[in-house]
């Protein structure tokens, strides 16, 4: 297993680190690796081609043609 360190942190983290190792009963080292595995740990985000690609093909065309601008519109907020 690798080891990591980390130099130049922030006091103020430190001291946060602490209190949050201290309040889920572990140490700080602990702690630490449980954020970066928490956050590096995360599925991938997908892009949006790929959320496109996987939407089921429902409906028809007729479902989306448009409406003509000469025709009516209902007022549904009067």
């Amino acid at each position: 297993m690798a080891n990591l360190l980390v130099r130049g942190i922030d006091d103020q983290l430190v001291k946060a680190l602490k209190a949050r190792a201290g309040a889920h009963g572990r140490s700080a080292e602990a702690e630490h690796r449980a954020i970066l595995a928490a956050a590096l740990s995360r599925p991938r985000k997908r892009s949006f081609a790929e959320m496109v690609a996987d939407m089921p093909p429902v409906g028809t065309d007729a479902d989306f043609e448009r409406v003509s601008s000469e025709s009516k519109v209902p007022r549904v907020f009067d």
